[in-house]
Parts: structure tokens; C-alpha cells; sequence
């Protein structure tokens, strides 16, 4: 018989990311957020580029200190199924800070 993990819901499961996307009309490129349901950091942030570039040209240099793609926190496997993230989704959160995904 299959037995859980005691602690699988601690374990993570994806990635909340922002990606910096020059946007027509702004002076400086703007943050994005996505959600990603990869547990592996480099896939979810090419999942999270895949996406911004339907919002714009993705920033090419650090722009106020902040990297052009920056992997902000994980996210646990609970919060996933909280938040109705599914394992492999990429979601876009959009520009404004995302702190129901963060905390």
C-alpha cells in the first residue's frame, strides 16, 4: 500500500518569479509576476521568460539592482492546492506585487 510522505506537503513544488519586461510606453522595465508549478528553479524560470515575452521585450541588463529574471520564493506543495496551481502550470500574476502568492 502507497504511504505519504509525513511532511510532502512542506516539500516544494514550484516558484513564484519576476521577470523585468520592457513594455512600449514605460521608461524603465516593468516587474512581472508569474506563479510556476516546477519544482526544478531553471525550468520554472524559463517557463515564467516563455510567458513575458507575450507582455514585452525582456530587460537585458539589471535594471535598479534587480536581476532580469529573478526567482523570488518557493512555493510549498499545500500552498499549490491552496492557491489552485497545478503541477507544470505557469500562471502570470501580473506587474503589481504578488503577496497572497509570497506569504
Amino acid at each position: 500500500m502507497f504511504r505519504q510522505r509525513p511532511d510532502a506537503d512542506m516539500i516544494p513544488q514550484g516558484w513564484v518569479i519576476a521577470v523585468m519586461v520592457e513594455v512600449p510606453g514605460e521608461r524603465v522595465p516593468v516587474a512581472h509576476y508569474f506563479a510556476v508549478g516546477k519544482a526544478d528553479r531553471a525550468l520554472a524560470e524559463w517557463a515564467a521568460t516563455d510567458l513575458a515575452q507575450q507582455a514585452g521585450t525582456i530587460a537585458s541588463s539589471p535594471v535598479d539592482g534587480r536581476e532580469p529574471v529573478d526567482a523570488m520564493r518557493q512555493i510549498l506543495a499545500y500552498r499549490m492546492r491552496e492557491l489552485g496551481l497545478k503541477t507544470g502550470e505557469a500562471r502570470a500574476l501580473g506587474d503589481k506585487y504578488p503577496r497572497r502568492w509570497l506569504f
